[in-house]
């Protein structure tokens, strides 16, 4: 069994695949997107190569590191269980439904599959999945305009942040809220989609924020990004809660004059870090 293991994460606005030891020690990394494998001084050059030969595709080069920056610091030396780089938009319901769906028939005719299939697929977690994914998505093509974002952020008592930007313009915690081509109507705090009772989804959304910015020690704005809607009223915009629709994300990359790069880079690497959010 080789001693290496291999995990995937971002660096430097780039997919990558890491390479440590079983201990959490970074030897090296393979850019996907420059197809180079970087070797640090005392790796094995041949085992490395080894354990990335299922995912390399085409020619690579192979050699030592180009001067790390700062960001590439904090990640060597960040176990990969505690980097929250990783984390896929609605990361936590990936979890629960694929559990759900592991759990298999309650019986064994082929109406009880059929019936927890059907189950699986209404499920409502389904639709708030593929509203964090859009979401995401729309937040990851931010990182050309120097943006910095990582998805389903873990919290004590079983609550997440779906998603933490940090960029030029500023930190924002983002709560998605699935629409579905429904009307939205925003009553501060409450918000109503379609004929569905109201939510408190604001005060969620401040609540987010605001322990987001205790662990970051940085002013958090809270975000609440609407998803499909088919119409979207606010009686009275709240002044402190940014409220989009998921077809206006782009438009945040023309957004700046609140963070340098530096900042981006040292608050990003600071909330990466799983312990960064253990007593907020």
């Amino acid at each position: 069994m080789s001693r290496l293991r291999v995990t995937p994460g971002r660096g430097q606005g780039r997919d990558r695949l890491y390479v440590s030891l079983r201990d959490g020690t970074t030897v090296a990394w393979y850019d996907k997107d420059t197809g180079r494998v970087s070797v640090l001084s005392g790796a094995g050059r041949d085992e490395v190569l080894s354990a990335l030969a299922p995912y390399l595709t085409g020619e690579v080069t192979v050699g030592p590191p180009r001067v790390p920056t700062p960001a590439d610091l904090d990640r060597l030396s960040l176990h990969p269980d505690d980097d929250l780089a990783p984390n896929r938009p609605g990361e936590g319901l990936h979890a629960e439904l694929d559990a759900l769906r592991a759990a298999g028939p309650t019986g064994p005719d082929e109406s009880s599959a059929s019936l927890l299939w059907r189950r699986w697929r209404q499920d409502p977690r389904q639709a708030e999945l593929l509203a964090q994914e859009t979401v995401g998505d729309g937040l990851d093509r931010l990182e050309g305009a120097g943006w910095r974002v990582l998805h389903s952020i873990p919290l004590p008592g079983a609550a997440r942040i779906d998603h933490l930007a940090i960029g030029p313009a500023g930190v924002l915690a983002v709560r998605t809220l699935p629409a579905r081509k429904r009307r939205v109507g925003v009553a501060d705090p409450q918000v109503r989609v379609g004929r569905a009772a109201p939510v408190p989804h604001l005060r969620w959304t401040r609540r987010a924020a605001e322990r987001a910015s205790r662990a970051l020690a940085a002013d958090v704005r809270p975000v609440l990004a609407v998803v499909g809607p088919a119409r979207l009223d606010a009686l009275l915009t709240p002044p402190d809660v940014r409220i989009l629709r998921d077809t206006e994300i782009p438009a945040l990359a023309s957004l700046g004059g609140v963070l340098k790069p530096a900042d981006i880079e040292s608050l990003y690497a600071t909330a990466r870090n799983r312990h960064s959010w253990l007593s907020v």
